[in-house]
């Protein structure tokens, strides 16, 4: 997963980048970075879908 094509991934102009806009407390972050690290394979559980043609090419076939 990558967070460009996560749904929460959006342009902030204030700080002028893109952020994890995922309302989620400290102990949410603290796990989440926990579970990074070397040989670990972390897999994010906020992670959506941005693309809204994934639908569609799925209805195609």
């Amino acid at each position: 997963m990558n967070c460009d094509d996560c749904a929460y991934y959006a342009y902030d102009e204030e700080y002028e980048d893109y952020l994890c806009t995922v309302d989620m407390d400290e102990d949410d972050l603290a796990r989440l970075m926990q579970q990074e690290g070397p040989g670990r394979h972390q897999r994010c559980p906020y992670w959506v879908n941005g693309d809204e043609y994934a639908v569609v090419r799925h209805q195609a076939f």
